[in-house]
């Protein structure tokens, strides 16, 4: 199986996919960050360096999810091809940082690759509050992103928000840490590994 996890900055994808890799054990792809080229350079300068880290990050995902849906074994992915353009592009794109022009050609070149690629078999979205975001970054301390605005993050969620109100490409699992923190606290963690059971369970039965 391949299934993703999604959200904004900060939200705790990676803690979850190692969590439950470590429980059920699947395999971890991750988001490349520490070995990302534009990332740091993008946080300095974002108009200069929006079209290559997403084109980066596009690349990096699509290899991601045709080797999730090729192996025989379930993976689970640190964010989902689908973010790139639906929340970060366009957003980029909203704040002038990425131009006309970039993100048209951006949006043919995910269109392409979209289309040799199924969707997730179950998708989680950790949703969170900007403050709670903002706690997440500062507490991982990772220095380029430390000054990230506030109004970044809300621009982000807003979008995320109108993805998942549209989303009808499989099942998802939609969670808010700021109700029940199931990455610190051990009952809501047993009823989330409960509802991911069952989750698979019809994923599996409808196959």
């Amino acid at each position: 199986m391949h299934i993703a996890i999604a959200g904004n900055i900060g939200v705790g994808k990676t803690t979850l996919a190692e969590k439950l890799a470590e429980n059920f054990g699947w395999e971890v792809c991750y988001e490349s960050v520490q070995d990302n080229p534009y990332l740091e350079d993008f946080y300095a300068d974002m108009p200069r360096w929006a079209f290559h880290l997403q084109v980066y990050f596009l690349n990096n995902r699509f290899k991601q999810v045709k080797y999730a849906q090729n192996t025989h074994h379930t993976v689970i992915q640190d964010r989902t091809i689908y973010e790139d353009a639906y929340i970060f592009a366009q957003t980029f794109y909203e704040k002038g940082i990425l131009s006309q022009r970039d993100y048209e050609n951006y949006l043919n070149i995910f269109h392409t690759f979209s289309a040799l690629i199924k969707p997730p078999d179950l998708l989680i979205y950790l949703k969170a509050d900007v403050p709670k975001l903002k706690n997440h970054i500062q507490k991982r301390g990772r220095h380029y992103e430390q000054d990230i605005p506030y109004t970044y993050l809300e621009d982000l969620n807003r979008h995320y928000e109108t993805w998942m109100s549209n989303y009808q490409e499989g099942l998802v699992l939609i969670k808010d840490v700021c109700r029940k923190d199931f990455l610190l606290h051990s009952a809501d963690w047993e009823e989330f590994k409960a509802e991911i059971q069952e989750l698979i369970a019809v994923k599996k039965l409808g196959a």
